[in-house]
């Protein structure tokens, strides 16, 4: 029993002592192994890489885009990237690119943003890809991040900008076009951009055409936009003012002398608006519409001899109905302002000779005055066989007559006799 129990505790002794040798022993050499696979690699690396390099250059240049991309799918793989993981990325993605394998660009060039955050030139062509994939939101948050890492590139900026415009996310790029405008504050388009972007947000667009117009006073187009704003806005005695420094600059201007006639017409400003149209019919002639503006403005101001002798410009421009539906108004408006309570003689010739130019209007096709037409007509207002019979025989003798009342003493055409009398 002694003997059983002593070998026991041998065989114990012996079965501890194993135990530590083990845990004393030292690791295996893994260190060494290590140090030899990245000897092999850099070896094999410094022989492969340049050959691949110049081969992934000569397929690139030749445009045998299978081939570059294959080679350089090599060269990551094999850690060639290490000493230019720009060009690699760079060149690797574009090649993808012209494959039109766009999803495969994007792997490409995040896995090299992945080496070098902040390269511009990546993210570039990152957001190129999500425009050809459609990804506008990417898009979007990469031109973000590109105008964060070159904030004093405006190009950027622009792109931004346009794509904040295209989902109508006004609010986010008027904030852009206003940093454009900081650093570059003359930038045409940016300008208008930004008054276009306040307009559709709803905001008023007014302080930014007026920006616009007195730091590019050379260029009178912003000087009209100012002005149609401002007459939109119902402000049209301001635009006047702009208007007439518009043409202070280039007074040869068709549009701005127009536009002056109305701002002034919408002002009340009857005479202003007329000696505008005169401009304006000094620079183009045979504009017979002009003319009958200026006729229509001097029959508002109730001077019927001005407004007469530029109807009559009118005709004597284009006989259309429009230029004697003109004339024909000149003398009903004159008979309505002058006619006394019991119709004179008088009133009834002014009366036919707006009933005769109606009719041949009317017979031209333009019918805009048939109401007054029809309202002489129907109101024993017109000179007839019975007024002619009435008249003493040295006005008779003369075969036609003309009101002899001081208020249309303007008048100079005389209405003939008609032949049934």
């Amino acid at each position: 029993m002694k003997k059983v129990m002593k070998n026991s505790f041998s065989h114990g002794i012996l079965i501890l002592a194993g135990l530590i040798l083990t845990m004393c022993a030292p690791p295996a050499d893994t260190d060494g192994v290590d140090d030899r696979e990245t000897t092999r690699l850099d070896s094999l690396r410094r022989v492969k890489c340049p050959r691949l390099m110049s081969s992934a250059a000569e397929y690139y240049k030749n445009r045998d885009w299978e081939s570059t991309v294959r080679v350089y799918g090599e060269i990551v793989d094999l850690g060639c990237d290490r000493e230019d993981p720009e060009g690699v990325y760079l060149y690797y993605a574009i090649a993808y690119e012209y494959m039109g394998k766009f999803d495969q660009s994007e792997a490409v060039l995040l896995q090299g943003l992945q080496v070098m955050q902040n390269n511009v030139d990546l993210r570039k062509r990152l957001a190129y890809a999500y425009q050809k994939q459609g990804k506008i939101e990417e898009q979007i948050a990469e031109y973000d991040r590109l105008t964060l890492l070159v904030p004093e590139d405006i190009s950027f900026k622009q792109e931004l900008a346009e794509l904040y415009g295209n989902q109508n996310r006004y609010a986010d790029q008027i904030i852009i076009l206003k940093e454009i405008l900081k650093l570059d504050p003359d930038n045409e388009n940016a300008q208008g951009d930004l008054a276009n972007a306040y307009e559709l947000s709803g905001k008023d667009p007014m302080d930014v055409y007026e920006s616009r117009w007195i730091k590019n006073q050379g260029n009178i187009s912003y000087g009209l936009d100012f002005a149609e704003r401002l007459v939109t806005a119902d402000r049209p005695s301001e635009a006047v003012n702009v208007l007439r420094s518009v043409l202070n600059t280039d007074g040869t201007s068709r549009i701005a002398w127009r536009k002056l006639a109305e701002a002034s017409y919408a002002s009340n400003d009857l005479e202003g608006s007329s000696d505008a149209y005169e401009e304006l019919m000094k620079l183009d002639p045979r504009d017979f519409r002009v003319a009958i503006k200026i006729s229509k403005v001097n029959v508002e101001l109730e001077n019927f001899e001005k407004a007469m002798r530029w109807a009559d410009k009118a005709v004597g421009t284009s006989d259309v109905g429009e230029s004697l539906g003109q004339k024909g108004n000149v003398y009903y408006k004159a008979f309505q302002f002058c006619r006394t309570s019991d119709i004179s003689t008088e009133d009834k010739i002014i009366a036919t000779l707006a009933m005769n130019y109606f009719e041949s209007a009317d017979a031209k096709g333009f019918g805009r005055f048939r109401n007054s037409l029809n309202w002489l007509k129907d109101n024993e207002v017109l000179f007839g066989k019975p007024d002619w019979f009435m008249m003493d025989s040295k006005r008779k003798s003369q075969g036609s007559i003309s009101p002899r009342s001081d208020c249309y003493s303007w008048v100079k055409e005389r209405l003939e006799k008609d032949p049934t009398w």
